[in-house]
């Protein structure tokens, strides 16, 4: 089975003295870090120029360039890295020059290995939020309104990121997760990253067409190709040029037009219905399933060629219970669009309907919360909406925190609702305890102690010692 895209965050560290070079390299490797080191700014500035670096920890002094000059030079390769200047003394003179340079820190020797990895981790935080800030409100908000992709939390934080490095390329890219969740959100966002985020964008869904049109629908056909064609016809991935097509529901394609769609990704060609020759195509290929289609593979259904050619990087789309803190921002942009489609004078919900809402269990995901607001302005007199504007029948999570008053009963809730959540996001029970912060086998007492079932990881460990 395909896996999400893992980005290792790099670093350049650049110091003529192998003791601190090394050190460094080892203990920010050891932190989780991609790190490249050299000794001389000429050799920097070549590795910078072969790969992008998020972080470059640079020496003052060095055998062959100033720590200034590499920084002027190195900003002209790599304008958006972050250049952490390493000095054996400093003066307000000489940090104030870095900065207007473009520096964003500075670091004094002897180094405390402690505060690199803070002064690093800050930067790489300072970025990530700029970035956010310019490319997500540019490239995923700048369109219609009714493409807004609404999120903050640190599940779709971690899809905002993959997207952000997958857009400006070319690659395949495979969209799982529940109805509901939003792919064809992401998938647009994709495409308006790229260099042709402003040519077409053509979205198909193939478990809405029968599977004799499909074929003909993607690929074309010639004149004569079957009776009524009395013309050709280009299909999606002719007329979309060097845009975008998006495979809705890519499990549900027979396994005929599965081979058709291999060659159009492999070979950039397609054969239209009835044709002799094939015709070259350029689109870009985006697809999206609510299927594990690792298992369709496994029960034959799914072509297994096909499955690594659109699994090339995959982003799992999180369901909506595992980002309960995004309902507030959702329900105030849904609930606004309606009322102002609608004509209706509501302008939020009520502290007890927005309660019932988090604690929603939201089998539909975004799609469902948003029918219910719209319902709940079709009905409501506002101006706010309350608990009687929902449907009665709205099913909620019953361990939910918000739905009691007592503190320690509510902070035991909120633990196992979070502990099922990293489980369910991660592949063995190791890696929980590790993005949980604590042991293994505490996370085991942890499961006991609040009743959380074996299964809720991929695989079982056996706890530590």
């Amino acid at each position: 089975m395909g896996s999400v895209l893992m980005v290792l965050r790099r670093l350049l560290i650049v110091d003529d003295e192998p003791l601190i070079r090394e050190t460094l390299a080892e203990y920010l490797g050891h932190e989780g870090f991609a790190v490249t080191a050299c000794a001389t700014g000429e050799e920097a500035l070549a590795r910078a120029g072969e790969q992008h670096f998020e972080v470059v920890l640079c020496d003052v002094q060095l055998p062959d360039l100033n720590g200034l000059e590499l920084l002027d030079r190195l900003l002209k390769i790599s304008p958006d890295s972050c250049v952490l200047l390493i000095t054996a003394y400093a003066t307000v003179e000489n940090a104030i020059q870095a900065f207007q340079r473009g520096a964003q820190d500075y670091l004094m020797k002897p180094l405390l290995l402690d505060e690199v990895a803070g002064k690093v981790r800050r930067l790489l935080a300072a970025r990530d939020l700029a970035l956010e800030n310019q490319w997500l409100r540019r490239e995923l908000n700048r369109s219609r309104d009714e493409e807004r992709i609404v999120g903050t939390s640190p599940a779709m934080r971690q899809v905002f990121e993959v997207v952000r490095r997958v857009a400006p390329t070319r690659s395949t890219v495979l969209l799982t997760g529940e109805s509901g969740t939003g792919k064809e959100l992401i998938a647009r966002a994709i495409h308006r990253g790229g260099a042709d985020g402003e040519r077409r964008f053509l979205p198909i869904n193939c478990a809405a067409i029968p599977h004799d049109l499909l074929e003909n629908q993607l690929f074309g056909h010639r004149k004569g190709a079957f009776t009524g064609a009395d013309r050709d016809t280009d299909g999606m991935f002719v007329h979309a040029g060097r845009g975008t097509v998006f495979l809705d529901e890519v499990a549900e394609m027979s396994s005929a037009t599965q081979a058709k769609l291999l060659r159009a990704i492999e070979q950039k060609e397609v054969l239209p219905v009835g044709a002799n020759e094939p015709v070259l195509v350029e689109a870009r290929v985006l697809a999206a399933s609510n299927k594990d289609l690792g298992a369709e593979v496994e029960a034959g259904r799914f072509r297994e060629d096909l499955y690594y050619r659109l699994n090339v990087v995959a982003i799992r789309l999180p369901p909506l219970r595992e980002r309960r803190e995004d309902i507030p921002d959702l329900v105030e942009y849904l609930l606004d669009r309606h009322a102002r489609t609608l004509g209706k004078p509501i302008h939020g919900v009520t502290h007890e309907a927005m309660q019932r809402l988090r604690a929603g269990r939201w089998k539909g995901n975004v799609r469902e919360l948003d029918n219910v607001l719209q319902r709940a302005v079709i009905l409501g007199d506002g101006p706010l909406v309350t608990v009687a504007d929902l449907p009665a029948d709205l099913a909620i999570v019953e361990d939910d925190p918000s739905l009691v008053d007592d503190l320690e009963e509510a902070v035991r809730r909120f633990e196992r609702l979070h502990i099922e959540r990293v489980l369910a996001q991660t592949p063995d029970k190791k890696t929980a305890a590790q993005r949980l912060g604590i042991a293994l086998s505490s996370l085991y007492r942890k499961m006991t102690d609040l009743h959380i079932s074996a299964a809720a990881s991929v695989r079982g460990d056996t706890p530590e010692g």
